[in-house]
């Protein structure tokens, strides 16, 4: 194997992570997210009301990262946090209705977003569902390494 940057694979997903988050952050400069904040707002719109924990899980974001972003949303007034009252320690995102509302707007992003990439539908799922396989492959042969 070559130690050529243009044939490196860290590079060319850097290169294209980069791209891509650029282009969702011009498109979510319109809508007063940041990419993070967007990320948030997915998982919450695919499921409200769920516990600080499960979202950082799921967004693979540790809480020193989570919690800055949180307290921007809510500051925004599109979620807010409720501490459980039988855990103090359990804190619950929720969605306001501004934060539900700003979901019909972002309902055109993924659209923009593969035409961008010059995939259609079932190219993007397929990517997709290559990336998702390169993550977990990745993942699990960092972990045998351990």
């Amino acid at each position: 194997m070559s130690l050529r940057l243009d044939e490196q694979v860290c590079f060319g997903l850097y290169s294209a992570s980069r791209a891509v988050t650029a282009l969702y952050r011009a498109l979510l400069e319109d809508m007063g997210l940041t990419y993070p904040q967007y990320l948030v707002m997915l998982a919450l719109w695919e499921q409200d009301n769920r516990l600080v924990k499960e979202l950082g899980a799921e967004l693979n974001l540790e809480s020193g990262t989570l919690s800055p972003v949180l307290k921007r949303l809510a500051a925004a007034g599109l979620i807010e946090r409720v501490r459980q009252t039988d855990d103090e320690r359990a804190v619950r995102a929720a969605l306001t209705g501004e934060g539900k509302a700003l979901r019909e707007r972002a309902e055109r992003i993924p659209g923009i977003i593969g035409e961008a990439m010059g995939l259609d539908g079932d190219s993007l799922a397929r990517m997709r569902a290559g990336l998702n396989r390169l993550t977990d492959s990745v993942n699990a042969y960092r972990e045998s390494l351990a």
